[in-house]
C-alpha cells in the first residue's frame, strides 16, 4: 500500500488490506494496531522511566510490571536518551514522558521534549512535541484524554501547568498555575480532578516544604484551588490511587519518612494516616504507579542503601503497612513524581 499523504492527522486508522491488519499512523509511519497481547494478560501495566543511578548517571532505561502480580522488574524499552526528572502521564494506550534534565550535573541540559510510547509494544519512545519551556522536577496528571505538567525545579522554580492531548499530542500550551512555586511534588488523579501534593519551597533548605493538596478540573484550564492538606510537610516521595482513593507515601522533610497518607478524591479534606513503608531509608526520588486495587512504590535514595531497588505495594481499599512486591532492574531514583500506568485513577 502506498504511503499517505502529509495531511493525514496522527492517530489515523486504515484496514490494510495486503496484511489484513488495522494500522494507525504514527507521524512517519503506519504501524500495526495490536488488539491482543500476551505481555499483559488482562493487568496492568506500570512503566518506571529514566533516573539516575549510583554513583550518579542518569540512564534511559524503561521497566515495566504487572501491578496486579508481585514480581521482578523487567527491561521494557527505552528513552529518546538518558533523562531524570521528567513527567509522566498516560492513558489507556498510550505512555508519555515529558522535560527532563539530560545531564547530571548542576546547571546540566534541561529538554521541552514530549515523547510518548505505546504501552502494550516495547518500542522506544519517540519524540513527537514540545512543552512550552524546557523543565524538569515537577509532576504529572493525566485523564483518559489529557496530561498536565505541573511546576518546575530547574532552570528555576515556577508555578506554571502545561497541558496536552494525549492521543494527538500537539505542542504544549497553557493550563494554569499552581498557588505556590514548588518542585518535587506528589500527584494523583480521578476521571476528572488532578491534585498536586507538597513540594519543595522555592529558595528554601531541603527542609522546608509544603503540606498542601491542590485541586484542579484536567478538562477546563485553570489555577490551584485548595483542597486540604496531608498529615506532614514534604516532598520528592510517590502518588497515586486509584478513582475514588488518593495515596502519598515516602518523601523527604524535615527528614525521611516511611509514612502513608490517604484521601478521598472526590471530597475536600485533609489527609489521614493509611500505614508504613516497609523502610525509610529511600524515602525520597520514588518512582510510584496504581492499577484499580494496588498502588506500587520503590526506588528511591536514602541513608543506606543510597540507591534503592526494592518495590513495595499497598491495596488502596484498606488500610495498613506496604508488602513487598519485587525489584527494579537497578537501583535508581527518579527526581520527580512520574507515574505511568494503563489503569490509574485518572481513567476510571
Amino acid at each position: 500500500m502506498s504511503l499517505p499523504p502529509s495531511e493525514i492527522p496522527l492517530g489515523a486508522i486504515r484496514f490494510n488490506s495486503d496484511s489484513r491488519k488495522l494500522e494507525y499512523w504514527m507521524g512517519s509511519a503506519w504501524m500495526q494496531i495490536h488488539t491482543f497481547s500476551p505481555n499483559l494478560d488482562g493487568g496492568t501495566r506500570a512503566l518506571f522511566a529514566g533516573g539516575y543511578i549510583a554513583p550518579g548517571p542518569c540512564v534511559d532505561t524503561v521497566d515495566f510490571i504487572t501491578v496486579e502480580s508481585q514480581g521482578n522488574a523487567i527491561d521494557f524499552n527505552n528513552l529518546t536518551a538518558t533523562k531524570v526528572g521528567g513527567y509522566g502521564c498516560s492513558d489507556k494506550t498510550r505512555a508519555v514522558y515529558a522535560g527532563g534534565r539530560l545531564s547530571t550535573t548542576p546547571g546540566g541540559s534541561v529538554t521541552n521534549d514530549i515523547t510518548f510510547c505505546t504501552i502494550s509494544i516495547q518500542n522506544d519512545f519517540v519524540n513527537q512535541s514540545d512543552l512550552t519551556a524546557s523543565k524538569a522536577f515537577g509532576t504529572g496528571f493525566s485523564s483518559a484524554t489529557r496530561a498536565v505538567f505541573a511546576g518546575l525545579a530547574v532552570p528555576s522554580f515556577d508555578n506554571t501547568i502545561d497541558f496536552t492531548n494525549i492521543q494527538s499530542l500537539g505542542d504544549a500550551v497553557d493550563f494554569g498555575d499552581t498557588a505556590q512555586k514548588n518542585s518535587y511534588a506528589f500527584s494523583t488523579q480521578s476521571p476528572t480532578r488532578g491534585f498536586v501534593i507538597g513540594g519543595l519551597r522555592v529558595n528554601a533548605p531541603d527542609t522546608a516544604s509544603y503540606s498542601t493538596i491542590e485541586l484542579f478540573t484536567t478538562a477546563t484550564t485553570g489555577n490551584g484551588v485548595d483542597f486540604g492538606d496531608i498529615t506532614s510537610t514534604r516532598y520528592e516521595g510517590g502518588g497515586g490511587g486509584n478513582a475514588t482513593r488518593g495515596i502519598v507515601a515516602g518523601g523527604y522533610g524535615p527528614n525521611y519518612t516511611d509514612r502513608i497518607d490517604f484521601f478521598t478524591l472526590s471530597s475536600s479534606g485533609n489527609a489521614t494516616n493509611f500505614g508504613d513503608l516497609s523502610s525509610s531509608n529511600n524515602g525520597t526520588g520514588k518512582y510510584s504507579a496504581s492499577s484499580p486495587t494496588r498502588f506500587v512504590i520503590g526506588g528511591g535514595y536514602g541513608a543506606s542503601p543510597h540507591y534503592g531497588v526494592t518495590l513495595e505495594y499497598v491495596n488502596i481499599a484498606t488500610q495498613g503497612d506496604s508488602a513487598d512486591f519485587g525489584d527494579l532492574t537497578q537501583g535508581r531514583r527518579s527526581l520527580g513524581d512520574p507515574h505511568i500506568s494503563n489503569g490509574h485513577g485518572g481513567l476510571g
